[in-house]
């Protein structure tokens, strides 16, 4: 029998109404959360996952949240501890992706990528290591980021500075609160398919109905990244399992960082 690596965790999953974010609720409900507060804008998205996933015995929620707004941010941590009492371990999640180049990039794209990709996790991590240390209890933290961190395509100067930005964060704080035994660490993902990144491929690069098959061909294992792959070790990350690690910033991708031919 699977061994339950969740078992009587509350958690919050940021942006967990689709694609990775709802990929990582599946999994947490279904390695034994007690409890899930899934955020997002879209409601009925996230009432109909809470609905979904709700049949295995696991207590899930659906909060709307506009990560846009920091204060919304860190009001999903106190509608979680306000529901069940404390949070144990937080997913963030949710981030956008859209384009710009440095010299076509507004204040307004640039500003919306700090917002949504770094103030936001900053926001939830602050009320959530709160929360954790007025109880002096341990907790787990995961902040999804991305391979591009590491320099990333022209086309996404705001979205990696953003990125950028979180993996210096996930090793301060992890740093600051390891005493306080709050492991925080991340994960540097790179092309995962999603229903999100379906709909960038055709809104910004002309994909047609068969590029996942096409980009899978070129790539070295011959698909993308999968959600239910991430996810699983996502819950490894959030679980007593992965001991005490902590500020670690895995690259989950099939390229291999500063190897070249």
């Amino acid at each position: 029998m699977k061994p339950m690596l969740l078992e009587n965790k509350i958690i919050l999953v940021s942006g967990g109404t689709r694609g990775l974010g709802a990929g990582i609720a599946r999994a947490a409900a279904a390695d034994g959360a007690a409890a899930i507060m899934i955020t997002g804008r879209d409601e009925s998205a996230g009432k109909a996952l809470a609905a979904e996933l709700g049949n295995n015995g696991t207590d899930i929620r659906f909060h709307a949240v506009d990560l846009a707004d920091p204060l919304s941010a860190a009001d999903s941590v106190r509608a979680t501890v306000a529901s069940y009492g404390r949070i144990d371990c937080v997913v963030n999640s949710a981030g956008i992706t859209t384009r710009g180049t440095l010299l076509d990039t507004t204040v307004d794209l640039f500003d919306t990528h700090i917002a949504i990709n770094l103030r936001a996790p900053f926001f939830v991590m602050q009320a959530a290591v709160q929360d954790m240390r007025n109880r002096q209890a341990p907790g787990s933290i995961v902040n999804i980021i991305s391979f591009s961190a590491h320099g990333g395509q022209p086309y996404l100067a705001p979205y990696v500075a953003a990125k950028a930005g979180l993996v210096g964060l996930t090793r301060n704080a992890a740093y600051a609160h390891r005493f306080d035994r709050i492991r925080i660490n991340g994960l540097n993902i790179g092309w995962t398919e999603t229903e999100g990144e379906d709909a960038t491929q055709r809104a910004f690069h002309g994909a047609d109905d068969d590029w996942v098959s096409t980009a899978a061909a070129r790539l070295p294992m011959g698909k993308l990244g999968q959600v239910s792959e991430i996810a699983d070790f996502v819950v490894f990350l959030l679980s007593d399992r992965s001991g005490v690690v902590t500020g670690s910033v895995i690259d989950w991708d099939q390229n291999v960082l500063g190897g070249h031919d």
